[in-house]
C-alpha cells in the first residue's frame, strides 16, 4: 500500500519558514513512495473556533474540506511554528474545527489512528521546540501516533538559500528523513 500523508504548516504567512521546511519533509516522503499532499492552511480560512456559532450554522465549509483530506490521508506532515512558546493561533483552530464530531462520526474521527512527523522553524535559538511538546501534546490526546523523531530548525531566517532549499544538506537530509520516518511507519502499520 502506497502511505498517503496530508502536509502543512500551521502558518498562513507567504514566506514561512515552516511553509519551506514543510515541502522538504514531502520531497522526503515522497522520495521513499508515499503520496504527498501539500496544503497552505490559508486556502482553509475559518472563524476562530466558537461553540455558538457552531450549533447556529455547523462547521464552516473549509473546515468540512479539510476534515474530507485528513480522512482520506494516513499520515500528517506539520510543520508548526512556535508563538510564545506555543502552538500557533492558525494550527490550534485548525484542529479545534476538525476534530468537531459530524452527524454520524465517532469522535475525533479524523484525527484517530493516524500517524504524524513534526517539525518546526524559528529564528530564535530552540527553532520552535518548546510549541512541538504542545502540538505533540494535543495530537497524541486525540489518538494520533506522533513518531518519536523530530527536528526543530534553529535562526530559520538564515536556514534557507533564496531558492527555498536550505543551506546546510544535512540539516535538510535531517528534514526529509522526518517525511521517510513517517511513510516507513505508515507502510509498517498498514
Amino acid at each position: 500500500m502506497t502511505p498517503k500523508i496530508l502536509a502543512f504548516a500551521g502558518s498562513t504567512r507567504s514566506d514561512s519558514f515552516n511553509k519551506k521546511l514543510i515541502k522538504v519533509a514531502a520531497q522526503g516522503a515522497s522520495e521513499l513512495g508515499a503520496d504527498v499532499t501539500v496544503i497552505d492552511l490559508r486556502d482553509f480560512a475559518m472563524p476562530l473556533y466558537d461553540g455558538d456559532l457552531e450549533s447556529q450554522q455547523g462547521l464552516p465549509s473549509a473546515a468540512v474540506k479539510l476534515k474530507e483530506l485528513m480522512f482520506t490521508h494516513q499520515g500528517f506532515l506539520i510543520a508548526s511554528p512556535e508563538y510564545n512558546s506555543s502552538i500557533s493561533g492558525v494550527l490550534k483552530n485548525t484542529i479545534d474545527w476538525t476534530s468537531r464530531q459530524s452527524k454520524g462520526e465517532s469522535p475525533l474521527a479524523c484525527y484517530k489512528n493516524k500517524v504524524a512527523g513534526l517539525m518546526s522553524a524559528s529564528p530564535g535559538g530552540l527553532g520552535g521546540l518548546r510549541g512541538l511538546v504542545h502540538v505533540r501534546a494535543i495530537l497524541e490526546n486525540m489518538g494520533v501516533l506522533v513518531i518519536p523523531d523530530q527536528i526543530a530548525i534553529s535562526q530559520a531566517h538564515e536556514a534557507f538559500d533564496t531558492d527555498n532549499f536550505m543551506k546546510d544538506k544535512k540539516q535538510e537530509q535531517k528534514v526529509k528523513n522526518i517525511g521517510i520516518k513517517l511513510a516507513e511507519t505508515l507502510r509498517k502499520l498498514n
